[in-house]
């Protein structure tokens, strides 16, 4: 008995050491941007590997002179608006289809399926070009609009909800069924909440996908301000030299909202994670 809890007490001791090692190592880049944002931009190309902390002093300057030179509260508004507009619109657009191709009967529904089969298969980026005319023949270019449209509607949210309407038992559909309930009562009223872990790990996904998307935002919104956090920092790189320092420190400024984000909602991040299985 003594045996087996000295055991349990060594493999927790080692799985907590190792978790712990391994949490600081995922906290490198994050120190390393910290640092690098404090220093000058000649001990920020240095080639000495051990040369960590800034020796001149800390330059907490190189904030305020991003944040004086980049408009950040409109890369913050623009770029909020964006993640709740797609989460909003992707969780809307899913559940339904979710619901339809998972408890309802229609024809073609499996070639319907298929087809949001395939566009996940198929990488997003071919999308761009069909997209981009889109949008650009709506006139919605340099619009909130504009970045919200590829996130109207999902395939993987699709898929993710339909996944977990077919997860529920039927008896309680069949009850609103008999007392008379038509299929968008039993849908609004009985299933959709109970799909509310499926839609918290939509939503999820979907807030991080859009605060990573670089690419799309770099070419539907060419206007600074109009641009999200991603492009702005992106257009800040010179084509012959850097200001690493600064760079880094608008880059700490950028992930502000998500980290608000995630402190506000970590339970739900939590779950959402659990819940899907995935990774972000």
């Amino acid at each position: 008995m003594d045996k087996s809890i000295s055991r349990a007490r060594r493999n927790k001791f080692f799985s907590h050491l190792v978790l712990i090692i391994m949490s600081f190592i995922m906290l490198v880049p994050f120190a390393w941007m910290i640092l690098t944002a404090l220093k000058t931009n000649q001990e920020s190309i240095s080639v000495n590997p051990f040369y960590i902390f800034p020796a001149h002093g800390w330059h907490w300057s190189n904030f305020g002179t991003v944040w004086k030179s980049y408009n950040f509260i409109v890369l913050y508004k623009n770029t909020l608006l964006m993640i709740v507009f797609r989460v909003i619109a992707a969780c809307l657009t899913a559940t339904m289809a979710g619901y339809a191709f998972g408890r309802l009967k229609f024809p073609l529904k499996k070639v319907l399926f298929s087809l949001v089969l395939i566009q996940m298969m198929v990488p997003a980026q071919i999308f761009i070009i069909p997209q981009y005319l889109m949008v650009s023949k709506m006139g919605m270019l340099n619009t909130t609009f504009g970045l919200v449209f590829p996130g109207l509607v999902t395939a993987f949210g699709t898929y993710l909800l339909k996944v977990g309407y077919q997860g529920l038992p039927k008896d309680m559909e069949e009850a609103a069924a008999i007392d008379g309930c038509n299929v968008g009562q039993r849908f609004l009223k009985i299933m959709m909440p109970l799909t509310r872990s499926s839609m918290v790990s939509l939503g999820i996904f979907t807030a991080v996908f859009a605060f990573k998307d670089l690419m799309w935002p770099m070419i539907v919104c060419t206007n600074a301000n109009t641009t999200t956090l991603s492009a702005g920092l992106a257009k800040m790189e010179g084509q012959y030299l850097s200001d690493y320092p600064a760079m880094m420190a608008a880059a700490a400024l950028a992930v502000i909202p998500m980290i608000v984000i995630y402190v506000i909602f970590q339970k739900q991040f939590v779950e959402g994670i659990a819940t899907s299985g995935g990774k972000l």
